[in-house]
């Protein structure tokens, strides 16, 4: 069963009078907890399709799928309502809140959960500082933590309201490399350990190895689709053609 799924999904923008596609007749299927790589250029309009998925933006045509709720049509306050509680985000900046400590952050979306009694958020705030290794900094403010740990904070918010897909754009592209490859395990670790669906968008070729499904967008279509077996990965391209590669040819 999938968690998102979109259906000849169109996007286009007003550029200085013209008429952009950011996303062309997209249709696709996201399987319930796979860790899925978006992969392509700048501008291929791998982060629109995240947006789209996110409910941050609304398609011009075509239709959104989460947890199969037709989410096309709804209005920006339905929208919100299904964001906050079916969908986390870990952003490239953090986007932390500077004025509040790590638990504060965390526990900042579960202040919309009016069923939540105060040290039921606690808890849940205490949960997973603790799944990301940073219960002893707590009461750290951002500024006093590295990229790492924020990127940490991050996760654990993001997990925090208990969503049915955690959306990813760039996550690893302001660490360095083995804070990077830190958070990389981390969120694998988390995938396999809770289930979570985890989409990613992104350049960084660990993430595309890593991940167990790999998505390659072009021109803002989808030209490939790839899904990593114990042997290499299957390949389909847009025009149907089936490939096959082992590991060691994928990694030569």
């Amino acid at each position: 069963m999938s968690v998102v799924r979109v259906e000849n999904l169109t996007k286009a923008y007003d550029v200085g009078g013209e008429r952009v596609l950011a996303l062309r007749d997209v249709t696709l299927s996201i399987e319930r907890g796979v860790f899925l790589a978006v992969a392509g250029p700048s501008g291929s309009g791998k982060s629109t399709l995240l947006n789209l998925i996110g409910c941050i933006d609304v398609p011009t045509s075509g239709k959104v799928y989460i947890d199969e709720e037709d989410v096309t049509g709804k209005s920006p306050d339905e929208l919100a309502g299904l964001r906050a509680r079916t969908i986390g985000f870990i952003f490239q900046a953090f986007n932390l809140f500077p004025v509040l400590s790590a638990a504060e952050n965390v526990e900042y979306p579960l202040l919309g959960f009016p069923e939540l009694a105060r040290h039921e958020r606690q808890a849940r705030v205490a949960q997973y500082l603790e799944m990301v290794g940073l219960a002893a900094y707590s009461r750290h403010r951002p500024n006093e933590l590295s990229g790492g740990q924020r990127q940490r904070v991050a996760i654990a918010r993001a997990l925090a309201t208990g969503p049915k897909v955690v959306l990813a754009d760039e996550p690893t592209a302001n660490l360095d490399h083995r804070t990077a490859a830190g958070i990389l395990d981390l969120m694998r670790d988390i995938n396999r350990t809770l289930g979570t669906t985890f989409v990613f968008s992104t350049h960084d070729k660990k993430i595309m190895a890593m991940a167990d499904r790999l998505v390659r967008i072009e021109d803002g279509r989808v030209r490939a689709l790839g899904m990593q077996s114990a042997s290499g990965w299957v390949v389909i391209d847009s025009r149907g053609t089936r490939r096959h590669w082992t590991r060691r040819a994928h990694s030569a």
